[in-house]
């Protein structure tokens, strides 16, 4: 009896023990891997989770493909891991999956997902209108003669990329329409650089008066920044976009990008590390929290979002320090 007595405490204290050093595991899945903007995400994570003590992956899926990240959420909730992060290709088709992430009590964090309802909190580094506006006044300010501009976006369901084209879109026609019409609809390929270049390049082919291109995904201003530059038309075509300073900073300097702004996504995979672990811990994120990499919040409870502005302009004066932070 006192034998059992003593396996049966030995077994509580192990299984305590277990439990007490458990590690906090997250998995972040992005829209798509190896491309620079989602690599310096990739080390924000890193690092975070090495600050923290806490186990973190990112996910890139091999193509910006809605079911792949469904089917990489799908995975990590049979691992069991405690945080799921995600930037979305698609809202609606990744709502199931996330439902099924917070029934099995998985908390969810988002980033680039301001339409999600399945998450305990979406944040973002800009506001979506502040976004588009921004670049669309560049585009404006750089514009001499009238004539028409192009709209790319990584696929026409990612749900901020088309926030930021709507918001650029109403600006110019409120404020530049003298100088500035669409040509055509949003075109969406900026998830890659050669269809943004081949698209452009047909652009410039068939509109004589094309002046420039807002470009919303990373690799929108690189693939369209090559068309001009092939078509040596720097300077006078331009291109307005987020993009990672290391890979567009040849092409900022010859005038081929005009320039831009962006976030740090290093800085967002850190936010997504860190707030994870805070609703792990059970603490509470509500107006006047201050969370790093955010700053002090004002979180909107009914929308689930976190917007804070964090801009950082991509000019020649600023590309080199930032592409020397590995950005």
């Amino acid at each position: 009896m006192n034998k059992l007595k003593y396996v049966t405490a030995a077994i509580a204290l192990v299984a305590c023990a277990s439990t007490a050093n458990a590690e906090t595991s997250m998995g972040i899945v992005v829209k798509i891997g190896g491309i620079p903007w989602f690599n310096a995400m990739e080390e924000g994570i890193k690092e975070r989770a090495a600050e923290l003590g806490v186990s973190a992956e990112m996910i890139g899926p091999t193509s910006a493909d809605p079911a792949l990240q469904v089917r990489a959420i799908e995975d990590l909730i049979a691992k069991g891991v405690d945080v799921i992060g995600v930037v979305p290709n698609d809202e609606a088709a990744l709502e199931p999956v996330l439902k099924k992430a917070m029934d099995a009590g998985i908390k969810v964090v988002a980033h680039e997902g301001p339409g999600l309802n399945n998450v305990d909190w979406n944040f973002e580094l800009a506001s979506a209108d502040g976004f588009g506006e921004a670049h669309a006044k560049l585009l404006c300010e750089k514009t001499s003669e009238p004539g028409t501009y192009a709209v790319y976006v990584g696929s026409l369901t990612v749900p901020l990329h088309n926030a930021w084209a709507d918001a650029g879109i109403k600006w110019i026609a409120e404020n530049c329409a003298d100088k500035l019409q669409p040509v055509g609809d949003r075109y969406g390929v900026a998830e890659s650089v050669d269809d943004s270049r081949s698209t452009a390049l047909d652009l410039i082919a068939a509109n004589p008066d094309l002046r420039g291109f807002l470009a919303f995904g990373s690799q929108g201003p690189i693939g369209a920044g090559r068309a001009i530059e092939e078509r040596r038309l720097g300077g006078k075509v331009h291109v307005m976009g987020p993009f990672s300073p290391g890979q567009g900073q040849k092409l900022l300097k010859e005038d081929v990008i005009s320039g831009g702004f962006m976030w740090n996504p290093a800085e967002a995979g850190r936010v997504f590390v860190t707030m994870g672990n805070m609703l792990v811990n059970g603490d509470e994120i509500a107006s006047g929290t201050e969370i790093e990499g955010l700053g002090v919040v004002e979180p909107d409870a009914e929308t689930r979002n976190i917007i804070t502005d964090n801009l950082l302009e991509i000019n020649k004066s600023t590309v080199d320090d930032l592409a020397a932070k590995g950005l």
